[in-house]
């Protein structure tokens, strides 16, 4: 695609010179059977806004706007699209900026995931339906970097992703904190009893303490290294703060990306490539990324034609058998996204992980993955290697998250196996403490007469995909508040749904078939059923005989088994006994 900023104006307006051009506003015209009255009509609208003609015939880079006041992650965003306009004009271009969607992880109902689609294809639409040359995709917050991603390799025109950046972390006490591990950590202390309430009203003002995604390897953070790994931003992009001076640099080498990228022709469809997901994949595991970063790139990856299908639940777990966790933040390690900046980031990770990497990878600027590391320089210090270990001393030996299989779950679950707070747990059998949904989950979890034990293993069903539109962020189910007072910081946790990424415990996630799907084993689990969990072999299993599995299922299917139904009968049957034997004790006086 060629680049004339010089061409003479007058040419739009004469019918003898073929309209041959497609590129800005000559794209994509409306069909009235005159190319050139198309193009008339929409220069003279856009003219209202101010554009002369010198600026129309530039190539047209999109700006997608996510600001919104219910969206703090995303509150730079103004800022952010003045740098990149400042890029994008310095290299020749005309940016325009446009709004889409804007969700935030805390104020969607009933949850972000169930509006990720809707975003996707938002995206997806503008970018197609405008006379874009190429599109800036600003994003950040959890949901919003897979939509664009989703949306931006459907449309197949030129694009780059820029996130808003990690927030700073807050102190207490002397302390670091930051959202959100840190939320999570002292909310489950203070349900224990073990903080006042005085404390955890002051601790929820430091939590977030700048605007900014979540300062630990939560969702937004994972899903900016991957992009950065993916080759389609700048490798400091990924970590530089959201108030940072180095996030308006970031925006403006965008900015200029992004023209160069049009006379290029680098389409997301030809750049990215199997081996370009398999180095995403190799960083999630190695940054003990998000788990649901498996479910946001498998449906980022299913949307590229040359490569959906290519890659399955099972590579996830065949690249961690491989690759070792190097990145010490929270929740697998210590520390926040501003120590990983500080220590290099993703530019000292890419360099450490070379060897596990298809270095031949494309990157936006029509560079290979290698090429980029060639020009790139990893300062080594010891600070770095305590933040960013080596091959040699990682943090955790290999697969931070694993796939497990097994009777309880044949389609897969996923486990954050580096995030567990009792590794003992990782090969543990115990008895279920089956919650039927959010609701059971909310009215019994703290019930004083709840028969469960540190080694019970808690199960919630009714969160997947078809049952909880959504697929709601409940699997960190609450501990019991009478456990966490006598000190039990995680148990075993299982559930068809999914979980923060910036959480952590010994917790299987996205177990498939899903409780509701007709046949599936998780769906008739009942209290008291030993459950096996063994990472080491991947197995997550239910420990009771097969006749016994197949009649449950049966049952549920001809009666419509419901465990919440018949506890509420049980219920009822104790009270109306208990009456019973208060009416004999009264009879006999």
């Amino acid at each position: 695609m060629s680049l004339n900023p010089n061409a003479n104006p007058l040419e739009d307006y004469d019918l003898s010179h073929p309209m041959n051009s497609k590129v800005g506003l000559r794209q994509g015209l409306t069909a009235y059977g005159d190319a050139h009255f198309s193009l008339f009509l929409r220069k003279a609208f856009i003219k209202a806004a101010g554009y002369g003609e010198d600026a129309l015939t530039r190539p047209v880079i999109g700006i997608i706007n996510t600001g919104s006041g219910f969206n703090p992650c995303h509150a730079n965003v103004p800022q952010l699209i003045e740098a990149v306009k400042r890029g994008v004009q310095l290299s020749g271009g005309l940016p325009i900026e446009f709004p889409t969607i804007s969700l935030h992880e805390s104020f969607s109902s009933p949850t972000s995931m169930y509006l990720r689609n809707l975003m996707s294809m938002d995206t997806e639409e503008m970018i197609k339906a405008q006379p874009l040359d190429a599109c800036i995709m600003i994003g950040g917050c959890d949901k919003t970097v897979p939509a664009q991603l989703m949306g931006g390799i459907s449309a197949n025109k030129p694009v780059l992703p820029l996130v808003t950046g990690p927030m700073m972390p807050g102190s207490y006490k002397g302390a670091r904190i930051g959202a959100c591990t840190d939320c999570r950590n002292n909310w489950a202390a203070y349900r224990a009893g073990l903080m006042d309430i005085e404390d955890i009203a002051a601790i929820n003002d430091e939590l977030a303490p700048t605007f900014g995604t979540c300062g630990v390897m939560g969702t937004a953070s994972t899903m900016a290294c991957l992009l950065a790994s993916l080759g389609l931003m700048p490798l400091r992009g990924a970590s530089a703060p959201a108030v940072s001076a180095t996030r308006l640099r970031v925006a403006e080498e965008t900015g200029k990306n992004a023209v160069a990228a049009v006379s290029d022709e680098h389409r997301p469809q030809a750049i990215l490539t199997k081996e370009s997901f398999l180095n995403a994949i190799t960083v999630l595991q190695a940054i003990g990324g998000s788990t649901n970063a498996v479910v946001h790139l498998l449906a980022i990856i299913n949307r590229h034609p040359a490569v959906a299908g290519t890659i399955s639940l099972d590579t996830f777990d065949e690249i961690g058998r491989k690759t070792p966790l190097l990145v010490d933040l929270k929740p697998s390690g210590d520390n926040y996204m501003t120590d990983f900046h500080n220590a290099g980031g993703m530019t000292a990770l890419l360099h450490t992980l070379r060897p596990l990497l298809f270095l031949g990878a494309k990157t936006i600027t029509g560079q290979s993955l290698g090429e980029v590391l060639d020009a790139s320089v990893a300062h080594d210090f010891p600070y770095s290697r305590e933040i960013i270990r080596p091959l040699s001393n990682p943090l955790y030996p290999r697969s931070s998250i694993v796939v497990l299989r097994g009777n309880l779950a044949p389609g897969g679950a996923v486990m954050k196996a580096s995030a567990s707070k009792d590794r003992r747990l990782l090969n543990h059998a115990g008895p279920a403490i089956v919650f039927s949904d959010t609701e059971d989950l909310a009215r019994r979890i703290d019930d004083p007469e709840l028969p469960v034990t540190a080694d019970s293993v808690l199960v919630l069903q009714g969160i997947g995909p078809i049952g909880f539109p959504g697929m709601p962020e409940a699997g960190l189910l609450p501990l019991p508040r009478k456990l966490g007072a006598i000190g039990v910081q995680d148990m075993l946790r299982i559930s068809d749904g999914r979980m923060s990424g910036t959480a952590g415990g010994t917790i299987i996630l996205h177990v498939s078939p899903e409780s509701v799907v007709p046949g599936s084993v998780f769906g008739v689990v009942r209290d008291g059923d030993i459950i096996r969990c063994d990472v080491e072999n991947r197995v997550i299993q239910l420990d009771i005989p097969h006749e016994e599995i197949a009649r449950r299922i049966e049952d549920k299917k001809t009666y419509g088994f419901n465990q919440k139904q018949e506890r509420e009968n049980e219920r009822v049957q104790r009270f109306v006994r208990a009456q019973c034997e208060s009416g004999r004790a009264r009879s006999r006086f």
